[in-house]
């Protein structure tokens, strides 16, 4: 009785064994315990500013060994009640171990994700942004369902969401959606969705029920840190405000405090407008801005790079990632990774998790081929 699940477990423990191996769990936790006894110097806050990067640094270290503590701790307590439900043979406790396996499995799932994060930006809080396409109220619809797929996604993995920015679309749908993650390693989960998604089905909109194809993309850049200097010229901004709207600005009151800031020399346009304050609007929506320049730079680096070794000159950013296909048949298919299912639902639904591994294990292998 219950061997298939002492079986799971067991596997569980041995895949986790390897994976804080991966992760470097102990060494973590070396760097924290010497990060502790640097903390009780008498002189640690002499030096404030240095002192907060060095508590970011101990809170980021932590966040890093949790999961695979906790979740150990949760395998070896599952592994003791199946022990005590096999010595009683107790059938009553069928669904709960089999539903206790299958959520620590699916916990190791995203754990073993972890391990393939490899850029120091993964760690960081993310900036999501999605706008349709071309195609009107078709391409505003299929903006909002991605907005509810993205959302959703970080609902799963428990990351925090504060919409920053709202526009509905004229009819239905969105015109455009901003919006905070934080979390553990919420870039790094979020980043595979960057690109064009395109939709085909059949139109809720068309009274003659013809398919259409949709267009919309995701833009997703980590937040930076306050120490990152990045040069924005004052001259360079155009600064617009304008009366809250939407989800973002239910909230706040309908006075002219939203802030609209267009960066002249790149065409970006950020716009914020989750706070009263008209100024503390512009800092966040500031924040973005300096947030999307950087990664400008940093995907200019990586063009650069992937042109150098590969031998080529046209290296392309934002290209239709994923396709979505509803009607005739059922199927998602990422354009890169060569990932694919027919369960369209569970993925509109947030479950991305198959595609995050794939672009990440496909990124690897496009960087370095080790």
């Amino acid at each position: 009785m219950y061997e298939d699940e002492a079986t799971m477990l067991k596997d569980y423990a041995g895949r986790l064994a390897e994976l804080r191996k991966c992760l470097n769990v102990d060494a973590t936790k070396a760097d924290i315990a010497a990060i502790e006894r640097e903390m009780t110097a008498s002189n640690f806050w002499d030096e404030p500013e240095a002192a907060q990067k060095v508590m970011q640094r101990l809170k980021m270290l932590k966040g890093f060994i949790a999961a695979p503590d906790e979740l150990q701790r949760e395998i070896e307590d599952g592994s003791v009640l199946v022990e005590l439900a096999q010595g009683e043979a107790d059938e009553s406790m069928a669904k709960e171990l089999s539903d206790l396996s299958k959520a620590l499995g699916e916990k190791l799932d995203r754990l073993e994700i972890t391990s393939l994060f490899t850029d120091p930006r993964d760690s960081k809080s993310a900036i999501v942004n999605i706008h349709p396409g071309a195609g009107g109220t078709e391409s505003c619809d299929w903006a909002e369902m991605l907005y509810r797929m993205i959302t959703r996604c970080c609902e799963r993995h428990e990351f925090s969401v504060e919409v920053v920015d709202y526009l509905e679309g004229d009819e239905a749908g969105l015109k455009s959606a901003t919006i905070f993650v934080e979390g553990p390693f919420a870039y790094g989960n979020l980043k595979s969705e960057a690109g064009v998604h395109r939709l085909v089905r059949i139109s809720p909109f068309d009274a003659n029920k013809r398919r259409h194809t949709s267009f919309a993309a995701i833009e997703v850049v980590p937040k930076v840190d306050d120490d990152v200097d990045i040069e924005v010229k004052e001259d360079d901004i155009v600064m617009q405000v304008f009366r809250s709207s939407g989800p973002g600005g239910q909230k706040v009151n309908k006075t002219s405090s939203a802030v609209r800031l267009t960066h002249t020399p790149t065409g970006i346009v950020v716009a914020c407008q989750i706070e009263r304050s008209q100024s503390r609007n512009r800092a966040t929506a500031m924040q973005m801005l300096k947030a999307k320049l950087y990664d400008i730079e940093m995907q200019k680096k990586e063009v650069e790079r992937l042109a150098l070794r590969e031998g080529q000159q046209d290296v392309a950013w934002g290209s239709q990632i994923r396709s979505y296909v509803l009607h005739p048949y059922q199927l998602i298919k990422d354009h890169r990774t060569d990932a694919e299912t027919g369960n369209v639902d569970k993925v509109l639904d947030g479950d991305l998790d198959m595609f995050i591994a794939a672009y990440l294990k496909w990124n690897l292998q496009r960087k370095g081929r080790n």
